[in-house]
């Protein structure tokens, strides 16, 4: 597993019973997980700004116990990050990725030439800015409008809204399907699939069903010397194993490179507990 373990403005407070505590900059959160399946005896005695409450019949709500801004922002080290208080428990921003970020930083400064990434639900853009950071040119693309918006905003936080990042908002299978057509390119590829979504024009997305088919599909927009391709997933069930599968029989069938796969996670402070948060797959460039 790997474990986003460099952060200073986010950290888990205690664990138990499906939730977690976690302090975002300067308000602390509890929030559910359904991975927390132990109990923690010190976990009611954590005082907390807002708790998110499930509803029987769906959804829920925050519950706010002081007065907490529509908006804050936290850094990860170089990189800013807005944070708003969603419906559903979100916040706008998975910790865990951080993982993610650093690897993709890592590999596109350390490239010989421009790099183009395209990033597929691409939510509020945290890769877009660490990839637009590191001096990738971005093409950034999720079906709903005000979710693009907030990753422009996020870019505007890490001072990078002057790059020339290509916003679009689109279901995913058809903007590819088109770039095809075009016949445009790019070096790497990210995507962070949900296990069930509805496109822009309502199109029905099922990780089951489809992600097999968009992975093979955008092995039509890489370059010839590809960088990396990265999924993530939070799919319950779905072993990191998959995701390796369906690059081997994708992505290194056209270009050979190192597959490697597992679980991603955060540590909660002054333990050793680790919370599971998901997985990842990558493909990339051995040279």
């Amino acid at each position: 597993m790997k474990i986003a373990n460099n952060w200073l403005d986010y950290k888990i407070l205690d664990m138990s019973n499906g939730e977690k505590i976690e302090k975002w900059g300067e308000y602390i959160l509890r929030r559910p997980d359904p991975q927390i399946i132990w109990s923690s005896r010190t976990f009611e005695k954590v005082s907390f700004d807002a708790v998110y409450h499930r509803s029987d019949k769906g959804g829920g709500y925050w519950d706010h116990k002081s007065k907490i801004k529509d908006r804050w922002q936290i850094k990860y080290k170089e990189l800013t990050f807005n944070i708003k208080l969603m419906g559903f428990k979100h916040t706008g921003l998975f910790p865990e990725q951080a993982i993610n970020w650093d690897y993709m930083i890592d590999k596109i400064k350390n490239a010989d030439r421009p790099i183009k990434v395209l990033n597929l639900f691409a939510y509020t853009g945290a890769a877009t800015v660490a990839c637009t950071y590191a001096g990738a040119l971005v093409t950034h693309v999720d079906s709903s409008k005000g979710i693009v918006e907030w990753a422009k905003e996020n870019m505007e936080a890490s001072n990078l809204s002057n790059k020339p990042v290509r916003y679009i908002v689109d279901d995913v299978l058809k903007f590819v399907e088109r770039e095809i057509r075009r016949g445009n390119k790019y070096d790497a590829i990210i995507m962070d699939p949900p296990s069930f979504g509805r496109g822009s024009n309502k199109e029905v997305w099922k990780l089951e069903d489809n992600l097999f088919n968009l992975v093979e599909l955008c092995t039509e927009v890489l370059n010839d010397k590809p960088l990396f391709f990265l999924i993530n997933s939070y799919t319950t069930g779905l072993s990191p194993i998959v995701l390796e599968n369906i690059l081997s029989i994708t992505v290194n069938e056209k270009y050979k490179g190192k597959i490697t796969s597992g679980e991603i996670g955060l540590p909660m402070q002054d333990s050793n507990i680790i919370l599971p948060c998901g997985i990842y797959g990558r493909w990339e460039n051995e040279e």
